[in-house]
C-alpha cells in the first residue's frame, strides 16, 4: 500500500510541475501578443513587416499573435496595416481588471508552496 501512494503522490506533483511549465509557456506567449498589441497601438496602421523589426521578433511569431489578437476582437487588419478595433479597447480593460484576479492567484500559489 505504502509503494502505491508513493507513486500516486510522485504522479500529482509531476503532474504539478507540468502545469507550472505550461502557465509558464502560456504567459510567455501572452507577453508576446502583448508587446504586439502595444507596438500595433503606438504605431498603427503597421504590418507585420514592420512589427516584427520593432520588435525583433520573427514574422511567423508577430503573425500568430496578430491572428490572436484579430480572433479575439482586439485589432483589425486593414490593407495599410494592423488596427485597434474601437471595441478592442475595451478588451484591453477587461484584460487589466483579470490581471488583478492572476495575481491573486500566483500570491495564493506562492502561499502554498512556501507552507511546504
Amino acid at each position: 500500500m505504502k509503494v502505491t501512494n508513493t507513486i500516486f503522490i510522485n504522479f500529482k506533483f509531476t503532474t504539478i510541475i507540468m502545469v507550472f511549465r505550461k502557465l509558464k509557456a502560456e504567459a510567455e506567449i501572452a507577453i508576446r501578443h502583448l508587446k504586439v498589441l502595444k507596438a500595433v497601438m503606438e504605431k498603427q496602421p503597421i504590418g507585420i513587416f514592420k512589427l516584427s523589426d520593432i520588435l525583433g521578433m520573427p514574422k511567423h511569431r508577430v503573425r500568430y499573435s496578430l491572428r490572436v489578437l484579430e480572433q479575439s476582437g482586439i485589432i483589425v487588419p486593414t490593407q495599410y496595416g494592423a488596427m485597434v478595433r474601437d471595441e478592442g479597447y475595451d478588451k484591453i480593460e477587461e484584460m487589466k481588471k483579470d490581471i488583478d484576479d492572476l495575481k491573486n492567484m500566483i500570491k495564493d500559489i506562492e502561499d502554498i508552496l512556501k507552507q511546504l
